[in-house]
């Protein structure tokens, strides 16, 4: 993943992506955090998904290429 956040990286870091979870998809930007990525998740897709806190969750990523 370092390889190819090195190549698409803005900002502080910042990973742009395309997210599917459930039914719904969006883009947004993984934020580097403690040698990993955080995901942030908008509260309208956690209620439409019924996603609640400690849940485990599947989601697909695809990294945009800038």
């Amino acid at each position: 993943m370092r390889q190819l956040a090195s190549a698409v990286t803005y900002g502080w870091g910042m990973v742009p992506v395309e997210v599917r979870l459930g039914r719904s998809r969006w883009r947004t930007s993984l934020f580097p955090k403690g040698g990993g990525y955080v995901l942030p998740l908008r509260d309208s897709v956690r209620n439409k998904e019924e996603i609640a806190l400690d849940d485990i969750v599947h989601v697909r990523l695809v990294v945009l290429a800038g």
